[in-house]
């Protein structure tokens, strides 16, 4: 069982050297999902835990309870050999540290979520609470892989009839990132959209946060849902509909539904800047009671 702290700290080595994912799975005959999985899941849980005191037993049943694709006993029947291919992985010469290594690994990430995308593709309309009146955001999203096949594209149309487009990232069954830039180049003001994932195929619901900023480029996050609509990635489909704030008077059963979830008080997490040139404790209590007023 200890294996698997040299296991983890061998491929974060490997990784760290710029060797990409799918070159280790091939050079050490393991499938490249499994492989993401056990480095993306299974062993950062399995470290954690042990960490917080649980056996070595206790924390990998729990590491493997978060993934469905790792097998424990044939995961701990190929320790021995894993851990030899792993150091016995040559590191190529002319082999170069990636100038960012993170960078990379989105790169690699965007490249697999178009593996995975299948199971989400289509036209969603997204609720969410409205920042401008006691309203529920109705916002049409299309999730598509990219015409080259390349990385997953995400297209919004807001409430307001303003069009973005950003990436969606789908990598592991339980989470995705979907990441635009809200203003006009050159400018940057990241919009993200973080989803939890149900364990099951084509599913018509996606529910979870998304983060922004407001009016005055102050940060905030609300809870946010998508209901899927269609199947369809087509662009002219996408662009029949249109988002809108809808009033609380004018919302019908179903759209309630949405408006109790997204938009009760808790649902809206926001800070905003103190007209302060000295940030202190006294600042922090004078934003709550800012906030409070809101």
């Amino acid at each position: 069982m200890n294996d698997l702290f040299e296991i983890y700290r061998q491929i974060e080595y490997l990784r760290n050297q710029g060797i990409k994912m799918k070159e280790i799975a091939d050079w050490t005959g393991m499938t490249p999902s499994v492989l993401s999985s056990l480095y993306s899941n299974v062993l950062p849980n399995f470290v954690n835990a042990t960490r917080k005191g649980s056996s070595t037993e206790d924390a990998l049943d729990y590491a493997l309870s978060q993934v469905n694709n790792v097998s424990k006993k044939r995961l701990l029947g190929s320790l021995p050999e894993l851990k030899e291919k792993l150091f016995g992985m040559e590191i190529p010469s002319n082999n170069t540290v990636p100038e960012n290594p993170f960078i990379g690994m989105l790169n690699e990430e965007m490249i697999r979520s178009v593996q995975e995308v299948f199971n989400y593709s289509g036209i969603y309309m997204s609720y969410s609470m409205s920042s401008s009146s006691d309203s529920l955001k109705a916002e049409p999203y299309l999730i598509a892989p990219s015409e080259n096949n390349n990385y997953v594209k995400v297209t919004h149309m807001s409430a307001y009839h303003s069009t973005h487009r950003g990436i969606g990232i789908f990598n592991n069954h339980q989470n995705s990132y979907i990441i635009f830039n809200e203003r006009e180049s050159p400018q940057l003001a990241l919009f993200t959209i973080y989803l939890q994932l149900p364990m099951y195929d084509y599913p018509r619901m996606l529910k979870g946060l998304y983060l922004s900023l407001d009016y005055n480029r102050n940060p905030i996050a609300r809870r946010i849902v998508f209901i899927k609509l269609s199947d369809s990635t087509l662009m002219d489909d996408f662009l029949q509909l249109k988002g809108e704030l809808i009033a609380k008077e004018n919302l019908t059963p179903e759209l309630e539904i949405y408006y109790n979830y997204a938009c009760q008080e808790g649902d809206y997490i926001k800070t905003c800047t103190i007209p302060s040139p000295q940030l202190n404790e006294n600042d922090l209590t004078r934003e709550k009671k800012i906030i409070s007023t809101c």
